[in-house]
């Protein structure tokens, strides 16, 4: 008798169902869990399997006047200031950026292609409208993608860019210990768009991977300033970013063709702390916006 893989063996799990997954039926926790060890052998697996066939991703994804930026200031941190004049800042607490290299997008989306088609069983983002489509990045989280090398650039991206970018721009000492990343995708026919709310975090980073020939239509992402009441809408460009306080209430309106594909990641502090008091689970807070403040005001 033929022992069969960890990859083999991944591969003919049974999922639990959508239905199961959004019903928080026990269940399914019970599915990850038990498999969790199961998975991540399988994805050692398929990382060997495809050694040299993939451009693994790493540090050169980063834009690069963002990376030497960056590099120069943790070698001398009074160069802070030349990573924070990268960043334009549209309304306070919201911040753009070109935070990946379009020249090396299309290898990172070969990857995650691949990733996708190695029918390895992954979770899907729950309890959040926008990610049916998506897959968990955070070791924390149930069937995470977890390939040992995309782990290690994960964890990279998270410690030596992201922290110190939220802590120079949106002072988020001690509210950026844990992380919840995971990946979207809007379509006309899929996820459309996203009601106005705010985030169960200190800092989110919103990065798009889109390729420079795969055009959208819609989709725009609006923030809105409490304090002023105007709201600014931001279009995402291949690789472009924002980052932005969790606390910041943001929509996105309906796409109308093409695809959008982003990755997201929350910062927040230990036991879901984070600046504004809130926390208990990963949720969104959506909001109720007045109708006067969803006519968009010139800026």
């Amino acid at each position: 008798m033929t022992n069969n893989t960890a990859l083999q063996l991944a591969r003919a799990l049974n999922l639990p169902s959508r239905q199961a997954s959004l019903q928080r039926d026990p269940s399914v926790s019970h599915f990850w869990n038990s498999n969790r060890k199961l998975l991540e052998d399988a994805w050692v697996e398929w990382e060997i399997e495809n050694k040299g066939n993939l451009t693994l991703p790493d540090e050169t994804l980063l834009d690069p006047k963002l990376r030497n930026a960056i590099n120069d200031a943790w070698e001398n941190p009074e160069k802070e200031s030349a990573v924070a004049d990268l960043w334009e800042e549209i309304i306070p607490g919201v911040y753009v950026t070109q935070f990946f290299d379009v020249a090396r997008l299309a290898d990172f989306r070969n990857y995650l292609e691949a990733t996708v088609n190695s029918q390895i069983p992954r979770r899907a983002p729950y309890g959040i409208q926008l990610n049916r489509y998506g897959v968990m990045l955070d070791t924390r989280s149930e069937g995470h993608l977890a390939p040992p090398q995309f782990q290690a650039f994960y964890n990279d991206m998270m410690n030596l860019y992201l922290r110190p970018i939220a802590r120079l721009l949106l002072g988020t000492y001690g509210y950026n210990s844990q992380t919840f990343g995971f990946s979207i995708q809007y379509d006309p026919d899929k996820d459309r768009d996203l009601r106005a709310h705010t985030d169960a975090s200190a800092a989110t980073l919103n990065i798009n991977i889109n390729l420079p020939d795969e055009d959208f239509t819609g989709s725009q992402v609006e923030f809105h300033d409490v304090t002023t009441r105007k709201i600014v809408q931001a279009v995402f460009e291949p690789g472009k970013a924002i980052i932005h306080r969790g606390s910041v209430p943001h929509a996105t309106h309906p796409i109308i063709s093409g695809q959008r594909s982003n990755l997201v990641v929350w910062l927040y502090g230990e036991h879901m702390q984070i600046p504004r008091g809130g926390g208990g689970q990963i949720a969104m807070v959506i909001l109720e916006i007045p109708r006067q403040l969803l006519t968009p005001q010139t800026t």
